[in-house]
């Protein structure tokens, strides 16, 4: 007696599960099959216990409200009202969902290329021009509404308050890092050197343990941060630059478009990220890591991106500061592994 009848919800999933593939792709960002690949993976943690009050909702239909909500600017309002179910519900399952990919799958889809994975990477980049590359590194910034706490400090300097997302992109345009929660007014430099990747990248031990090889570094990430012995960047005085120091530049330049190219597709797939997310502040990051295991699966699984889809991401990395980051001795040594770098890329393009 205490709970309200919705048949149209009932009605509504008969209407989706009739979609023809292209209504499907446009509304979930992802074909049935793997949809299907997906909600095998999450059948296990979504499945709830049936018990005397009333009949849970099915591991499909938690999916599919989920996904609609991710791939979609809709309210939690119109969700109920389409799929049947109470407002509190619509934000349950769409944290139960978020909990499961994170669970089930993020340690399985996010994680930084080792072994073969990373000889395929490195050769990736190679084949894009770029040698001895691992990854590119850059941020971008996810809208949220102004949080009653401290809101200054999530006013970005593009006039909106938002987190930042700073992420490892492979050659695949797949995420293999991500670190989010930072306050959009934090400076680049400043989340990257609090962040789990700097630690462990700067501590020579765990560089060599994890298969980096100490220094000089056989390989590294590029981005537009401080340069390190592990951290490529380009030279910015570019008036003064030698013709060898100018192609490692736009080379490198190419390079991190992967990670440029990355966002957009993330922000394309999953139109949650394209608006004021009211969302509690502390969940916001769970949303974005879930977003980006979805964002893996369905670049592995060779899904389609139409053209529409795309966002033109209008983020502009700053100038790099070297912050809390700088330091004499790696300064030196990540300078000549630059500088032997350029002189061996222009040997390749003689």
């Amino acid at each position: 007696m205490w709970t309200r009848d919705r048949p149209h919800g009932d009605v509504f999933m008969e209407t989706v599960e009739a979609y023809q593939d292209e209504e499907w792709m446009s509304h979930f960002r992802m074909s049935r099959p793997t949809f299907q690949y997906l909600l095998d993976l999450l059948t296990p943690a979504l499945t709830m216990q049936t018990t005397h009050y009333r009949t849970p909702i099915q591991p499909r239909r938690r999916l599919v409200i989920a996904l609609w909500w991710y791939a979609t600017p809709g309210e939690y309002r119109t969700i109920s009202c389409l799929f049947g179910v109470g407002i509190s519900t619509v934000c349950s399952v769409i944290h139960q969902v978020t909990k499961a990919i994170l669970d089930t799958l993020y340690k399985r889809f996010i994680c930084l290329p080792q072994g073969q994975c990373l000889d395929d990477t490195i050769k990736g980049f190679v084949q894009c021009g770029y040698p001895q590359c691992a990854g590119a590194i850059d941020g971008t910034h996810i809208p949220i509404i102004a949080p009653r706490d401290n809101p200054a400090d999530y006013y970005n300097r593009k006039g909106w308050h938002s987190i930042v997302l700073q992420a490892v992109v492979d050659h695949k345009y797949c995420f293999t890092d991500v670190y989010i929660g930072w306050p959009g007014r934090a400076h680049d430099a400043r989340v990257l050197a609090n962040s789990d990747l700097y630690k462990i990248a700067e501590d020579k031990r765990e560089i060599k343990d994890s298969g980096w090889g100490g220094h000089p570094s056989p390989h590294h990430w590029v981005a537009a941060y401080p340069l390190r012995h592990w951290l490529m960047k380009g030279y910015t005085q570019h008036l003064q630059l030698s013709p060898i120091q100018v192609a490692y530049t736009h080379t490198l330049s190419s390079a991190r478009m992967v990670v440029e190219n990355a966002f957009g597709r993330l922000k394309g797939r999953w139109r949650c990220l394209m608006k004021w997310n009211d969302v509690d502040l502390k969940f916001m990051p769970h949303v974005v890591a879930a977003f980006c295991v979805l964002h893996n699966i369905c670049e592995l699984q060779k899904e389609q991106f139409p053209e529409e889809w795309t966002v033109k991401d209008p983020e502009v990395t700053p100038s790099s500061v070297d912050l809390e980051v700088s330091g004499g001795q790696h300064s030196s040594s990540a300078e000549l592994i630059r500088e032997t770098i350029g002189t061996n890329l222009n040997e390749m393009l003689k």
